[in-house]
């Protein structure tokens, strides 16, 4: 008994030291660029979602610990169902006067930051040192980037989690709060084919610093909780949604004045997208939002088993996961137009996966 238990002991320890092992060759150089900083400045993309959240919020943490000035910037309001992780309120879509370096957190992709070059900022970010940090598995076209630290790992928060322990900064129980929220997030609770053992022990690690998942998830769970004339309008969109391909593919489409109306308590489309996906037989479902400039957005969400969400959003220039992505269009295409596309190339990518064409 005795000899089985010193075997499983040394089974966890060469675990945690393989755990120790997860190096990045770029954590020196952000080093560097910290240490020479005194006004960091941290971006998000203008889709901000659980784990750019979570990351900018750790990040402002470890940072403002580190004796660092740290301005959290989004190009866009964080929304609504966001707001249940505290320190949401101290994202300003308005850009410091000054700032010595930058991070931008979950996008190594320079289209979805928008409104920095519709204000004409983009140059305040290009003459400063610049770093991307990123899980998505792609090249980065944020080609200003001092350097991108660009991992596969389930969610950018896990990405900084190792980059923080590799740097040795501190972590707090506010700082294990928000990287627990942006990996539950991105993981869809530790569910996703994304999540590996790593990102549990993560998870489990951050408990153990602090983290109440308990806590996030009951404010989540509050937060999440819609005013009787949203959900009316939810069952309004439900009532619109189209099927094609044999109900393979979900589509639905969002006015403009839906848009006004409705994103300041919750984004229309994610009022509908998991309703869309637990239909019988559907794989993909895409809710598309039209803009008075001629904008469409597509977020793009599929079922476990047809990973080509990311494939389909790059085909539109977009990008994201295996299973959650999204894509803008602004060449001011119809939008019957476009979604005619979506259906085409959504048909093509299913087919392609259903003959083992990867």
């Amino acid at each position: 008994m005795r000899w089985k238990e010193d075997r499983r002991s040394k089974a966890c320890s060469t675990r945690s030291t393989i755990h120790l092992m997860t190096m990045y060759d770029e954590a020196e150089r952000i080093r560097s660029i910290i240490d020479d900083a005194q006004h960091i400045l941290v971006v998000q993309a203008d889709n901000p979602d659980g784990d750019s959240l979570g990351s900018a919020l750790a990040l402002e943490e470890f940072l403002g610990n580190y004796g660092r000035e740290v301005s959290l910037y989004c190009g866009v309001d964080i929304p609504v169902h966001l707001r249940y992780l505290s320190g949401w309120d101290r994202v300003s879509s308005e850009l410091p006067n000054n700032f010595d370096a930058s991070i931008i957190v979950d996008t190594a992709t320079d289209t979805l930051l928008e409104q920095l070059t519709l204000r004409n900022q983009k140059i305040w970010i290009k003459n400063k040192p610049c770093i991307v940090i990123d899980h998505h598995a792609s090249e980065s076209t944020i080609d200003y980037a001092t350097v991108a630290c660009i991992k596969e790992a389930v969610a950018t928060t896990e990405v900084i989690y190792e980059l923080a322990r590799q740097l040795e900064w501190k972590m707090t129980p506010t700082a294990a709060d928000a990287l627990a929220t942006g990996i539950l997030s991105d993981s869809l609770g530790l569910t996703t084919e994304a999540t590996t053992a790593r990102s549990i022990h993560i998870v489990a690690e951050l408990v153990e610093s602090g983290a109440s998942i308990t806590k996030l998830d009951q404010a989540r769970r509050e937060m999440y909780r819609k005013e009787p004339e949203l959900v009316h309008y939810k069952g309004r969109l439900l009532q619109r949604i189209e099927y094609h391909y044999d109900n393979r593919i979900a589509t639905l489409e969002i006015p403009w004045d839906e848009i006004e109306k409705y994103s300041h308590a919750y984004n229309p489309s994610m009022l509908a997208l998991d309703d869309m996906r637990l239909t019988t037989n559907t794989a993909v479902a895409v809710a598309f939002k039209h803009y008075p400039d001629g904008k469409v957005t597509g977020k793009i969400r599929t079922n476990y088993g047809f990973p080509i969400a990311d494939r389909l959003a790059e085909h539109f220039g977009g990008g994201g996961h295996n299973y959650a992505s999204g894509f803008k269009i602004t060449d001011k295409r119809h939008l019957d137009e476009i979604k005619s596309e979506c259906i085409r190339v959504s048909i093509e990518l299913l087919d392609e996966l259903a003959k083992g064409v990867t």
